[in-house]
């Protein structure tokens, strides 16, 4: 549907304005042609953009309950005082910052994507409004996932760094697989959709 757009509106630059309200024989403008003929195509769009966006919105709300309970569950427990026993070391002023960076940026994500699944679907938000959300909503929410497991690192190097130091390095290892695998999975799409939206060559003006 963007790319239809893309071409409906390149070809509109280069007709006269007066010739973009003429009416056909059967009074219909350019316009509503061009709606007529890509209802089903709009509806397709808007059943993918819902699906995706119901997905990645389950994904980040269970971040979200992650991260939330975690933060008020911090490793070590508290003192009397209700200070953190870990309040000084650097392992757990890490967990503190990518814990609250996992929130932030999850419940953004989580945001974009239900602002795609409130979207009205008209047809000029296919052009840009809706991919951008998507874009967004995907990189927020990379980086919670990436952030979110940095805060378990964190926390397993708090316990671990002095008996079982050596199992520090196996676990951060570990801990790279499920933020490369969203990075591979999903850079292509993210690719995709960056590249269509803002470096298509229906929009580049021509040289020649």
């Amino acid at each position: 549907m963007q790319r239809e757009l893309q071409w409906f509106k390149a070809v509109e630059n280069y007709v006269h304005p007066s010739f973009q309200a003429q009416r056909n024989e059967f009074n219909k403008t350019p316009r509503e042609v061009f709606t007529e003929e890509h209802e089903g195509l709009v509806r397709d769009g808007e059943k993918w953009m819902k699906d995706t966006a119901q997905s990645y919105t389950f994904v980040a709300a269970l971040i979200i309950t992650v991260v939330f309970a975690a933060a008020f569950t911090v490793p070590g427990g508290n003192n009397n005082s209700g200070i953190p026993n870990f309040s000084q070391e650097r392992p757990f002023i890490i967990f503190i910052a990518s814990d609250a960076l996992a929130l932030f940026s999850s419940t953004t994500s989580l945001l974009m994507f239900l602002g795609i699944l409130t979207s009205r679907y008209s047809e000029e938000d296919f052009l840009v409004a809706l991919p951008k959300k998507l874009m967004f909503g995907l990189v927020t929410m990379f980086f919670s996932i990436a952030s979110m497991i940095v805060a378990f690192g964190a926390t397993v190097y708090l316990f671990l760094s002095h008996p079982w130091k050596w199992v520090i390095f196996p676990i951060s290892v570990l801990g790279c697989v499920p933020v490369t695998l969203f990075g591979l999975l999903q850079f292509p799409v993210l690719l995709e959709i960056y590249s269509s939206t803002y470096r298509s060559s229906i929009l580049q003006p021509s040289k020649e």
